[in-house]
């Protein structure tokens, strides 16, 4: 299974936020940093804050900050909700499988996703910026 880029891109950001050692970047300080597109960066953190993860405040003295539900936010449901809920492979498609009354692959699939979204929703945006990976962060974000 492949995350899609703006997942990736919202936990990577989730994860700068939660280090940002006394600082609030601004979206564009943020897409720099991670070497991204700001219009790719600024629908994520727009979703983010859509759910409740960060503060986005506008003008002087403005940012991103992760807001407390964002540093206990499951890392699964940041992914599911990035991810959407559905199937890893498309067995209704365009061209449906001929196969779909009776194959057995698309439940294995299914049970091995929710086995990845289980394995996921325990670990918390704190845990993954833990040492090492927080003091990391911060000298990485140094450099944008």
């Amino acid at each position: 299974m492949r995350l899609l880029r703006s997942t990736d891109l919202a936990l990577r950001v989730l994860m700068r936020l939660a280090v940002t050692g006394g600082t609030t970047p601004t979206t564009r300080d943020v897409a720099a940093a991670m070497e991204v597109p700001y219009t790719h960066a600024a629908k994520v953190v727009a979703e983010l804050q859509h759910m409740g993860l960060l503060e986005a405040r506008r003008g002087r003295g403005g940012g991103l900050a992760l807001t407390e539900k964002g540093r206990t936010a499951s890392v699964g449901a940041v992914v599911r909700a990035f991810e959407g809920d559905g199937d890893v492979v498309d067995c209704e498609g365009a061209t449906p499988c001929p196969l779909s009354n009776g194959c057995r692959l698309r439940g294995a699939l299914r049970r091995a996703q929710e086995a990845f979204y289980a394995s996921l929703d325990p670990i918390t945006v704190s845990d993954i910026v833990a040492t090492p990976t927080g003091p990391l962060l911060l000298g990485i974000s140094g450099r944008g």
